[in-house]
């Protein structure tokens, strides 16, 4: 496996601790990541490291050619079978590297940003159509970012979405209306100061971190309480009636999937990968304008449809469990092995 992973934070992290833990119950998993980090006890002999300078431009570069070299040297101890680069630019351009001189089977996962914003840079660009044409099967977490595969060269792609942990119900009073994610532009998170300024006497949770958060602390109303990052967010969805995920563009929106285990409804924007999994009317509601937005937060106020809809986005969550997701996976490993 090559990317983020723990300690690193983020989306592909978690994703990948869940997909390494289920594979190592029949499987030896190896895992390449940035470093310079301290390796779990429990994996200390199978997480790598290379170590590179935390600057734009120079960052992923640098571990593309790093990071080839060093799964070349572990492929000679190791003997691999299958790398599995996650996220397609310099990430995935690092399999592909070693691929060309191990002759070793690669997989990418698309994840989201790396087909909405690393295709759109000069460089970049490069990085992710040569990884796409050249992998021997691209996995996207859904249909939204395959289509975006197959139009920048990915000739063989596979739509596997994320998957999610078991997540406690703690018996909390559900009295927010919650934002989860991160503080940047993409995100969209101005739409709840906006939304909390609509509804005055509701109470709004912000969790996350990021560059905008001084500006939206300085001008949200008194009911909106910011929380940082956290991981506790099964807690934090105990105390949720309604989610709100106004992002501008999302691979995939896990955050969805988790609610609805929670029997939280969800109100979403029309972008990426979201109307995936909310289903208008269904599991949650989807919104283009602020007024359509106002409107859907109204209905799902009512607890009748927020109970009905919280109840339906149970069910759909149940199809996102990690040892199912990681089977399919696993499924595609085993056919690159029995090509002719």
């Amino acid at each position: 496996m090559i990317g983020h992973y723990p300690p690193h934070g983020g989306g592909i992290a978690n994703h990948l601790d869940n997909l390494v833990r289920e594979l190592r119950e029949r499987h030896e998993v190896h895992v390449l990541t940035y470093g310079s980090i301290e390796p779990r006890d429990f994996e200390r002999d199978l997480v790598h490291q290379v170590s590179v300078p935390n600057v734009f431009g120079i960052r992923g570069t640098s571990f593309s050619l790093l990071a080839s070299r060093k799964i070349v040297r572990l492929h000679r101890k190791f003997r691999f079978e299958v790398l599995h680069a996650h996220f397609v630019g310099t990430t995935s351009y690092a399999g592909l590297l070693a691929k060309k001189r191990t002759g070793v089977p690669l997989v990418v996962t698309a994840h989201g940003s790396d087909l909405d914003f690393m295709s759109k840079l000069p460089l970049g660009r490069y990085f992710v159509k040569k990884s796409l044409m050249e992998a021997d099967a691209v996995i996207a977490v859904s249909h939204y970012l395959a289509k975006k595969a197959i139009s920048l060269g990915a000739q063989s792609v596979h739509v596997v979405p994320n998957g999610i942990k078991p997540m406690n119900l703690y018996r909390l009073e559900r009295g927010y209306i919650t934002f989860i994610g991160a503080l940047r532009r993409y995100k969209n998170p101005e739409v709840m100061i906006e939304l909390a300024r609509a509804f005055p006497g509701e109470r709004f949770l912000v969790v996350g971190d990021g560059p905008l958060r001084a500006a939206l602390e300085a001008a949200a109303p008194p009911n909106v309480t910011f929380l940082g990052y956290r991981r506790d967010i099964d807690r934090i969805l105990s105390r949720t009636k309604v989610l709100i995920l106004p992002s501008k563009r999302e691979g995939f929106g896990l955050v969805v999937i988790e609610a609805g285990s929670l029997g939280v409804p969800v109100i979403g924007s029309r972008a990426g990968g979201i109307p995936e999994l909310v289903r208008d009317g269904k599991n949650g509601m989807l919104f283009e304008t602020f007024d359509e937005l106002v409107s859907s937060l109204e209905l799902l106020l009512e607890r009748k449809s927020a109970r009905k809809m919280g109840h339906l986005g149970r069910e759909i969550s149940g199809g996102y469990r990690w040892p199912e997701i990681a089977h399919r996976i696993e499924g595609i490993y085993l056919k690159l092995h029995s090509r002719p």
